[in-house]
């Protein structure tokens, strides 16, 4: 069973199978080996890497929190939020991500366990990135000096350029009007000092 185990995993690293294919294939080995019993299947846990707000406020339940990088990635305010950043008027500007290769985006991914917990964190980023209309599945680097990623397959929302699919998609500014873009604010009234 152990040399058979050693074998699959070498097949698996050579041939650079995707990573959902070696993950299954990897599962099904592990969980079933060489008997026809399915029964006992591994549930596999869902990375989420965030590089704006996620850094800081999830707002999901997780198992753990790795700070770490993505390659050929850059951060850019290009995106706009009529939402929560803005008004359909006003829109405010929000990072997404645009291909840059050689470059690299540092973040923080969290690792989601149990099942209930993935399904309301998905339900969670289904609203609160609805303005990204693009998922991807990246690799995470954790050391700038690893070749290899600390995790393979770790989702993340992309806002992409095309207007026909994204609609409030800003694009370039220059700095000045990235800086202005908030909507207008209310102005805020004086407040008299406690001890008037």
């Amino acid at each position: 069973m152990l040399s058979s185990f050693i074998c699959s995993l070498f097949f698996l690293t050579q041939f650079r199978l995707p990573f959902s294919l070696s993950q299954y294939c990897l599962t099904k080995f592990l969980c079933c080996g060489s008997s026809r019993n399915s029964n006992h299947i591994i549930k596999m846990a869902m990375w989420v890497f965030g590089y704006g707000s996620l850094i800081w406020k999830a707002g999901f339940n997780y198992d753990d929190r790795l700070v770490g990088f993505i390659k050929d990635y850059r951060r850019v305010f290009y995106q706009g939020s009529t939402d929560h950043r803005g008004t359909p008027e006003y829109p405010g500007r929000t990072v997404t991500l645009e291909p840059a290769p050689g470059e690299v985006c540092w973040g923080a991914a969290y690792k989601i366990s149990k099942e209930e917990d993935k399904e309301a964190a998905i339900t969670y980023l289904e609203v609160r990135e609805k303005q990204y209309d693009k998922k991807a599945y990246v690799d995470l680097f954790t050391d700038p000096l690893a070749t290899t990623p600390a995790i393979s397959g770790v989702m993340v929302y992309i806002a992409s350029p095309d207007k026909k699919l994204n609609p409030n998609y800003l694009g370039p500014a220059s700095i000045e009007d990235i800086a202005n873009s908030a909507p207008p604010s209310k102005p805020v009234l004086a407040q008299k000092p406690h001890n008037a």
